[in-house]
């Protein structure tokens, strides 16, 4: 019976992706003019994250608030990316981010620092399970230009262990302070 109803034995879409939260950073009204008055939409950016390194963004457009945020929210969890985190709760290294006229600065934080970031930029770090980090953007305070911007910053983001892989390393190497270098030689 119950092969039957999940189609040939596939297992149900919920449980095949893990549990995402989700925050919707802004709704914009848009109107049209047209011959019998304004017609009205609503465009709806929304994060998307599971709290352990993985985060993504979407955009919707509807004609009602509610079906805005649901094609937002499947076109945020269809865009995720990985982030590594360092002790699951920092960056590994102070990076900066770009997009048009948007830039963000982000920053490592020590333990019990928090996340001092503002507007969308603190809905990306939540999402993504960063508790310890500080962050400032200049530039263009456009939501979507400022979560573009944190996105093209993370995307840069490299963990000692993927330095090492791609350096053919040891990761002991990577993490090596240049005094002790100095001492040694």
């Amino acid at each position: 019976m119950a092969e039957r109803e999940n189609r040939g034995g596939r297992r149900d879409q919920r449980e095949e992706t893990p549990e995402f939260a989700d925050r919707l950073v802004a709704i914009n009204r848009v109107s049209k003019t047209v011959k019998g008055g304004k017609r009205f939409g609503f465009a709806a950016l929304v994060v998307v994250g599971d709290q352990r390194g993985r985060v993504g963004f979407g955009k919707g457009k509807a004609k009602e608030v509610p079906e805005a945020v649901r094609k937002a929210t499947e076109q945020a969890k269809r865009q995720m990316i990985r982030v590594q985190l360092k002790d699951a709760r920092t960056l590994h290294h102070d990076m900066e981010g770009r997009h048009g006229a948007g830039r963000v600065v982000m920053r490592t934080a020590a333990a019990g620092t928090g996340i001092i970031a503002g507007g969308p930029m603190r809905a990306v770090f939540e999402m993504l399970g960063i508790q310890d980090v500080v962050a400032k953007s200049l530039g263009s305070q456009n939501p979507y230009n400022m979560i573009r911007a944190t996105f093209e910053g993370l995307k840069k983001e490299a963990s000692p262990r993927s330095v090492a892989a791609r350096r053919g390393k040891k990761v002991a190497e990577i993490l090596k302070k240049p005094e002790t270098e100095a001492a040694e030689a």
